[in-house]
């Protein structure tokens, strides 16, 4: 995938790292590894700036995936980069709480080496991704490391949710396809359970945007569900969607 240019905002106006305290470099970085043993590649903007702190987008792969193949399926490095993300795509592990506690310790992983505003972390992915991406904003071990999710196909029903309590409100954009035989209705059942959590209007329905999501009104935190056509293994290819959303998100609460 095609790394972007970022458009930067003027110096001055840029909160970030202190020259020279950030040694990750520009584009690709592949083979990355957290000293638990988690596997990542990142991608900056191709003007990445190393004084500047960057929202960071975790996008979680399906099972089976390494992290090349996950940024193969997903397509999110052009999007994302040319909206000044800088991504790290992990490698597949199989998931438990233990497993999702040493996920959520990417962010800090890939801080040490970019300059990261690690109040604007985002987590993505399919079906495991998407699992573990509920996970990390919902586990008590694990909720407020990032600031929005985006799941895809997770593995998550409305009663696996009622096990936790709320976090705080969070930007959440369900993606579920309605030919997903695995995890049937599942993303319709989680979109109820943040509907709840995020403070949505539940006198009010959900309104449909250009994009043929529904949109929940009144929440706390933006909500949306988005069902497409196609199976469980079909990613639903709603970067621009997913990138814009979040990134919005990131701006509002910067």
């Amino acid at each position: 995938m095609a790394i972007a240019a970022a458009e930067y905002p003027a110096a001055a106006d840029a909160a970030g790292c202190p020259v020279g305290s950030k040694m990750g470099q520009a584009g690709a970085s592949d083979d990355l590894q957290t000293p638990e043993g988690i596997g990542y590649n990142v991608r900056t903007p191709s003007n990445y700036r190393p004084d500047f702190a960057h929202p960071l987008l975790v996008v979680f792969p399906p099972a089976g995936a390494s992290a090349k193949k996950n940024e193969a399926f997903t397509h999110l490095t052009t999007e994302a980069t040319r909206r000044g993300f800088v991504v790290a795509y992990t490698a597949h592990r199989k998931l438990s709480p233990e497993v999702v506690s040493q996920l959520a310790k990417v962010p800090a992983d890939v801080s040490a080496r970019w300059c990261i505003d690690l109040k604007r972390v985002y987590a993505t992915g399919h079906s495991d991704g998407g699992t573990a991406s509920h996970a990390v904003a919902v586990l008590p071990e694990t909720r407020g490391t990032v600031a929005g999710i985006a799941p895809s196909a997770a593995g998550f029903t409305h009663k696996d949710l009622d096990a936790y309590a709320c976090p705080v409100p969070l930007p959440v954009m369900i993606m579920h396809n309605g030919d997903d035989r695995l995890f049937p209705g599942w993303g319709k059942e989680t979109a109820s359970w943040w509907a709840v959590c995020n403070h949505c209007d539940l006198s009010s329905p959900p309104q449909r945007d250009k994009e043929g999501c529904l949109v929940y009104p009144g929440c706390a935190a933006p909500l949306s569900y988005c069902e497409k056509q196609g199976g469980h293994s079909d990613w639903p290819g709603m970067g621009v969607a997913i990138v814009e959303r979040l990134l919005s998100s990131a701006v509002a609460t910067k």
